[in-house]
């Protein structure tokens, strides 16, 4: 349940959201931030899909507000080393983090020095990016309840390919009532070797990464970890067409707690109206990355929810921090 106090402090950034896409849009931005360098920090290496969306990003809110935005890519610690600079940051609107599931997983296995839900003001959820199964196209499974069927026949045998926490997938396994060993892997690239080499069953990895090796007839997707169809692979079913409304994988956008509330709503305007530019859109759906239109109290509200949903799939699975 999300508390009344913080269900408060968020209104004003969805009703300032209206106000500034109409005008500050429009008029170039505000005296506060035309002097400023806004630098929106990714906790992960350069060339990843949040790389990507925060410099689509930056370029938008740069081009149309005559401001400065730098895009800082800063590796480590599982997403942890930035998101604790960030959550330490002066609150002033012009330190801004890009993060997704990890931001609320990480605190729940071991104690970070930030916490999920106080040392952030949620801005915008700014796309859905979906994952997707696959398997070797010479795989004896041809669609998700052959890979079922074969993994309660064969307890523990069938191995999938991760790369860190799974949350989606420990979800999956749970109301598949299947016992899938998850095996971890240090990037996509060995995966996809161990795959094709008939090492692995099959691995689930980003549209972006996936879609190119599906497409050219290496790797067969059995469905994606997406809230519709993605376009790159429009005959692939969702998990949740097929029965298992699992979690799926997003990428958001955030500033330090206690940011002013006239930047925090300017933030969300500048935010919104960037992520449904016609040109912004044209260049995610290759990566088969979708704009959300979750700003302000929404996407407090998510996290929250998101949050609850993660601390019962690690208690219920009974995952353990390595």
């Amino acid at each position: 349940m999300v508390k009344t106090s913080i269900r408060r402090r968020f209104m004003y950034l969805a009703a300032g959201a209206a106000a500034f896409v109409g005008i500050s849009v429009l008029a170039g931005g505000t005296q506060s931030q035309t002097a400023r360098t806004i630098r929106i920090v990714v906790p992960f290496a350069p060339g990843g899909a949040a790389s990507v969306v925060a410099r689509l990003l930056a370029d938008q809110i740069g081009a149309t507000q005559r401001v400065t935005v730098v895009v800082e890519n800063r590796p480590g610690g599982g997403s942890v080393i930035a998101t604790e600079a960030v959550a330490g940051s002066t609150p002033d609107g012009n330190t801004l983090l890009i993060n997704g599931t990890a931001l609320l997983q990480n605190p729940l296995l071991r104690k970070h020095n930030y916490d999920p839900l106080n040392s952030f003001d949620p801005i915008c959820k700014l796309t859905d990016q979906p994952s997707v199964l696959a398997v070797n196209s010479d795989s004896p499974y041809r669609n998700l309840n052959d890979f079922i069927a074969a993994a309660r026949a064969k307890p523990s045998q069938l191995t999938i390919a991760t790369f860190g926490l799974n949350l989606a997938l420990e979800d999956f396994k749970r109301k598949a009532n299947v016992n899938i060993t998850l095996v971890p892997y240090a990037g996509s690239g060995p995966a996809v070797t161990a795959l094709l080499g008939g090492h692995i069953s099959a691995m689930v990895d980003n549209f972006a990464t996936m879609g190119e090796h599906v497409n050219a007839g290496n790797l067969r997707a059995l469905a994606t970890f997406a809230p519709k169809r993605v376009d790159g692979l429009a005959h692939i079913p969702t998990f949740a067409e097929s029965g298992y409304n699992v979690q799926k994988s997003w990428w958001g956008l955030f500033a330090s707690a206690r940011t002013p509330r006239q930047t925090a709503s300017e933030l969300v305007a500048w935010t919104a109206a960037a992520m449904q530019r016609p040109e912004v859109r044209q260049k995610l759906a290759p990566l088969g990355l979708y704009p959300s239109n979750m700003c302000g109290t929404q996407f407090s509200e998510f996290l929250h929810r998101q949050y609850e949903d993660f601390g019962r799939i690690i208690r219920e699975a009974n995952i353990k921090a390595e």
